[in-house]
């Protein structure tokens, strides 16, 4: 690349710029409930993230408070007066069909009264899922198939100990997700089903190490566990994380050989924020980076993650930061450090041999939604990736910076999910394995699950509409991103040329008038952004 290009860019008032954006959040309104503070206190923070142990916001049972009559909402979370029947945070009716049909359940229609009397006396862990699978892979499967990864097992991991409000990372979320895609008519066709298994011990050390092994492990032994403090195990958790893993690693095994053609690994816990030697972020093991080791067991010599939660996958790139077999690549919520967990800068590029094999498009605020993701995989993405040339492609799938999460606070919508995996899916000739990570509000989730599962299944979102222009902060956020990972990879220099000049008139008017940074940017080049 044109060195006097980058360095135009780069001084081009970026910092100072940046600094007006990082200040203040310009999270959409209502992004969080008002009873969802301990939960933006951790996931939607803005603060320093040097020590969890030592944070005095805890997540916390609240002792001695008045018991007020509420109820919480199965798709948000957000608490609510008991006279009330909807949610006043994202209108969904208290006994809506959300669990059964997903995002296809009527916001307003209330389930059967039979089943609601039924449910009341029922736990998390004995309301079963009612659903159509697809059949189970053999042999014998078509090579061309779609597999999903799936064990009901894995709804056994929940919070036990009775707190103020329900945790965001709850059981429910697989359960709208696989009612959403059942409802849908998407497990008939080409689609089948996982056998699932287990991970060993030894399996789980390929990126973890033995203590941090054994400490999952030992919350087999009682009721209740946490790590730091917001992670929470029961005595079920170990087993359910092992499950996950297992899942992550016989998909993306049956990828490589040729089995199947792709697989959607519908898993929880999470896994991206899991270090090497310590879970964190309600994520016990790392099931995308096992995955990867996975895949070079399999015989692939490069690998790429990419990583659109919100949150930024410190631990994937922990893991892999100086392995240049492995290229990691996330988009994410940052404000200069003040989101959690404070990783992924775009000066994060990885070390030693793994230098320049971390690529990090920190978003400078909230807000960000599909026309900026679209731009970052255009501009910097995609011709990263085609230089790559990875044999094997993992996405970390968060959902949570879809449009309604409680945490997120973005506004990424299921056909801006569809058009990301679809560009992933043309370039690695459907050869994808999609991983759940994080997403907690349940329309949101079940909607762009839905929506990235029609893509592996062949069914393509169309083109990317012409009229999706980056806002100022997202091109803010990719030009700083073109600018660092040019010393590493060739980034075409007429792009850089048209973002210095959409830059520069978006800077002068941003700073004239004060422009909410969230705003399309517009000029006499936006018609010719490439559109993929």
């Amino acid at each position: 690349m044109d060195s006097g290009v980058a360095s135009r860019i780069s001084g081009h008032g970026m910092d100072c710029v940046k600094e007006d954006l990082e200040i203040e959040d310009v999270s959409p309104p209502n992004a969080e409930g008002k009873d969802l503070e301990d939960t933006k206190q951790t996931y939607g923070h803005e603060g320093e993230w040097m020590d969890e142990e030592e944070d005095g916001k805890d997540w916390k049972s609240d002792v001695n408070v008045e018991i007020m009559a509420e109820w919480f909402c199965t798709n948000c979370i957000d608490s609510n007066p008991d006279d009330e029947s909807c949610c006043g945070q994202c209108g969904e009716h208290r006994n809506s069909g959300i669990l059964e049909q997903g995002y296809l359940a009527s916001r307003d229609l209330p389930e059967k009264a039979n089943d609601m009397e039924q449910r009341k006396d029922m736990s998390d862990s004995e309301i079963k899922l009612h659903l159509t699978f697809p059949p189970l892979w053999t042999p014998q499967t078509d090579a061309a198939s779609t597999a999903i990864g799936f064990d009901e097992r894995m709804l056994l991991h929940s919070e036990v100990q009775t707190k103020s409000h329900p945790h965001p990372e709850r059981p429910d979320r697989l359960r709208a997700i696989m009612g959403g895609l059942s409802a849908a008519g998407l497990f008939s066709g080409l689609c089948c089903m996982i056998p699932s298994r287990e991970a060993t011990l030894a399996e789980l050390e390929w990126v973890h190490s033995h203590s941090h092994v054994e400490a999952v492990e030992a919350t087999s032994l009682h009721e209740a566990s946490y790590f730091g403090r917001d992670t929470y195990a029961n005595n079920y958790s170990a087993l359910a994380a092992r499950l996950a893993a297992g899942t992550c690693i016989d998909l993306m095994t049956a990828i490589v050989k040729g089995q199947i053609l792709n697989g959607f690994a519908l898993v929880r816990p999470p896994g991206h924020h899991a270090l090497s030697a310590t879970a964190m972020g309600f994520c016990l093991h790392n099931n995308a980076a096992l995955a990867a080791k996975a895949a070079l067991s399999a015989g692939a010599k490069k690998v790429m993650i990419i990583d659109w939660d919100v949150h930024h996958g410190n631990g994937t790139q922990e893991i892999f930061d100086s392995d240049s077999s492995v290229l990691y690549v996330s988009l994410h919520r940052h404000q200069a450090g003040f989101f959690y967990p404070g990783t992924g800068a775009a000066s994060e590029v990885g070390i030693k041999d793994g230098e320049g094999f971390s690529v990090n498009i920190p978003w400078p605020c909230g807000g960000i939604g599909d026309e900026d993701y679209l731009f970052a995989f255009q501009n910097v993405i995609m011709p990263i990736v085609e230089q790559f040339a990875p044999d094997a492609t993992i996405i970390s799938a968060g959902f949570d910076a879809a449009k309604g999460d409680p945490l997120g606070g973005c506004q990424v919508t299921p056909s801006g999910y569809a058009h990301m995996t679809q560009l992933l899916y043309s370039l690695m000739k459907g050869k994808l394995l999609v991983v759940l990570e994080g997403g907690y509000n349940l329309r949101s989730i079940s909607a762009s699950a839905a929506a990235v599962l029609k893509v592996l299944l062949g069914v393509s979102p169309g083109e990317i509409p012409p009229s999706w222009q980056p806002t100022f902060a997202g091109l803010l956020a990719v030009s700083e991103a073109c600018v660092i990972q040019s010393r590493y990879w060739k980034i075409d220099r007429m792009s850089l040329l048209n973002m210095q000049m959409l830059l520069s008139a978006a800077e002068t008017k941003f700073k004239e008038n004060k422009n909410d940074p969230r705003q399309p940017v517009s000029g006499p080049q936006a018609e010719d952004q490439p559109q993929g």
